[in-house]
């Protein structure tokens, strides 16, 4: 496993081919794959706390591979994603999740689903400072207590 911050060449061009694999381009609909330099940009410089994860399992991918992910064909690659898919873990699991957050806040895909580029509330509309009027509801309902497990 990388024990920088930072992940390594081949592991950004392992990222990359994974995205592919998870997203991958659609002219149907107009949206690139999770492969796209502007999404991969946005994956490497939001990885954070999830680099650590994110490279133990390209690493663990590479391993299956015997070489890095990205020089494999592509029969093979899917082969060591189904057996990686099934032993992969939490590294697995965090490796899906940083490709799709990062795919589905993509502007591009905003718009290929429909959906508008800025906060959904309040939509223009300006809400007077100190008016908690939008609360009313919730503390009419009183409190819930449920027994802890």
């Amino acid at each position: 496993m990388s024990d920088s911050k930072q992940l390594t060449a081949a592991q950004r061009a392992d990222l990359r081919t994974v995205a592919a694999m998870i997203v991958p381009e659609s002219a149907e609909y107009k949206v690139p794959g999770a492969d796209d330099a502007v999404i991969q940009a946005d994956m490497i410089a939001t990885l954070g706390r999830d680099t650590a994860l994110v490279a133990q399992a390209l690493d663990h991918l590479a391993q299956l591979a015997g070489k890095p992910l990205a020089e494999l064909d592509d029969s093979r690659r899917d082969a060591v994603a189904l057996e990686f898919r099934s032993r992969g873990g939490a590294a697995a699991a965090t490796l899906v999740r940083v490709v799709l957050q990062c795919y589905y806040r993509d502007d591009r895909v905003l718009r290929s689903l429909g959906l508008e580029l800025r906060a959904p509330f309040p939509k223009g509309h300006v809400l007077p400072d100190g008016d908690w009027s939008l609360l009313d509801p919730v503390k009419a309902r009183g409190g819930t207590l449920r027994r802890a497990p």
